[in-house]
This record gives C-alpha cells, structure tokens and sequence, in this order.
C-alpha cells in the first residue's frame, strides 16, 4: 500500500506531526513504529541515549517512516519548554502527543526513596504539567489527539513499584482534568494501561525471572503477556478520527488479567 493509500484509509493527511515521548526504546518505540505506518511524520523524543536514537531512527527510516528526532528530559520544566517550542517553530502545530517517556526506581512501599518518587512522578507528571498551556494551543483544534501511557499498577498494587504506581496514578488523573479543559477545542484526551508485558528479548538479570513471567502468564485469560505492540495498537486506535467521542478514559490492555 503506498503512503497516500495509507493515509486515506487512516484519516492521516501527509506530514501529519506526531510527537512520542520515550520514543527509542519499549512501548514508545512501538507506538512510533505504529504512527509512522499510519502517516504520521513522528517526532521522536528521548533524554539521553544518542546510539540508542539513532539505531531507532535508522530501523524507522529504513522501514519507509518520516521522522526526527527530538533530544529533550521532558522531567524538567525547561525541556518540556525547549521541546514544544521547537515543535511550534518548525511545524506550528501537533496533530497528536503520545506521552510514554517513564522513569521507574524500584521500591518497597514502607521505605520510599524519595529521590526515586520525584523523578518518576516529573517524568510522569512532567509533559502534561510543564507544557499544558503550550499543548492546548498546539494541537490542532477539532481533530488533536494526546495519549498517555499509563500501567495497570496505577490502580493495582505491584511489588516493589510503589514510586511509578503513584506517578502513574496522578498522570491518569491529570488526563482526566486535561480531557474536561480540551474536549470543547475538539482536543481528545485519554489514556492506555498496559500490564505485565512480555519482554521483548532474553529475559535479562534485572528483570522478572522466566518463571515468573510464566506464572502471570498462566493467570491471564489470555494465556500470554502482553506485547509492547499490542499496546502501541490501542494507541493507534485512539488517535483515529473514529475515537473523537472519547475524552479521559483509560483504555487497559492486559489480555484480561484485570478482569480476576
């Protein structure tokens, strides 16, 4: 399918921006690799990793994707600034926001590490709170779309996940008071849950032993984890002139498991 037959089966018009936080690694990545299938010229944002961008960028690239890259810690105020205010010098408007930049510190509820909490919350928090105002102005009124990635542990308690628990927690909330502020603009507002996803490689020594991974597994109506593309999707879904009635929800994408 050519690039003009796939914008007109997805409502994207050619050069359509779309900026992904975290967009080098994990569900950002898959959320821009989503994106720019569907059209979209995708602004990939990232912190740190330069080497990591740049292998993004080229597999994006070379798969027939328009993109750019986007270096900024959207955990600052003057990040988030610098960012939105480059975005509106070069393209004077964003027709969708995904939001999936995270920061997770593991730690136990009892004994909270503070450093740890306030950084994941200004990394969760940081887009929607820095740049509100600078958002309501740059998505494009009538069709704008802004996602938030969020986790099911934003409402189930998950060991050791305590400080990303409660920053995801807020982020949902702040989708819902940003829907309610951008829904008359024609601005929609919403969010995705994902669960317990399956890695995307060898299970690695930080991680989850493989065991574990297969006892959430087994207790998934599913019967498998969720993928970071199966989240992507869902995001994708929400950014379609189809969903323009949905404003502050939180769509969970987990295989089910939420439902026991």
């Amino acid at each position: 399918m050519t690039a003009q037959a796939q914008n007109a089966a997805t409502g994207v018009s050619g050069g359509s921006p779309a900026l992904v936080t975290g967009a080098t690694s994990g569900v950002g990545l898959a959320v821009a690799r989503r994106l720019a299938t569907a059209g979209h010229e995708v602004l990939m944002n990232y912190a740190h990793d330069d080497d990591r961008a740049l292998r993004a960028e080229k597999e994006l690239v070379e798969a027939g994707g328009a993109v750019r890259l986007m270096r900024a810690d959207i955990g600052t105020p003057l990040g988030v600034v610098r960012l939105l205010e480059e975005i509106r010098s070069a393209y004077g408007r964003l027709d969708v926001m995904v939001h999936s930049a995270g920061s997770f510190h593991p730690m136990a509820t009892a004994t909270p590490r503070v450093e740890g909490c306030l950084r994941d919350g200004a990394v969760a928090l940081g887009p929607l709170v820095y740049g509100a105002g600078r958002l309501g102005d740059l998505l494009a009124p009538g069709c704008g779309r802004l996602v938030a990635v969020s986790a099911t542990g934003a409402r189930s308690v998950v060991p050791g996940y305590a400080g990303l628990g409660m920053a995801k927690a807020a982020l949902e909330s702040m989708v819902r008071y940003l829907a309610v502020e951008l829904a008359g603009r024609g601005v929609a507002v919403n969010a995705v849950a994902g669960g317990k996803l399956a890695p995307e490689g060898p299970a690695g020594p930080d991680g989850p032993p493989a065991e574990a991974l297969a006892r959430i597994a087994a207790r998934t109506p599913a019967g498998r984890l969720t993928t970071a593309g199966e989240v992507a999707d869902v995001v994708a879904l929400l950014c379609r002139p189809e969903a323009a009635a949905l404003h502050g929800q939180v769509l969970t994408v987990d295989g089910g498991a939420g439902l026991l």
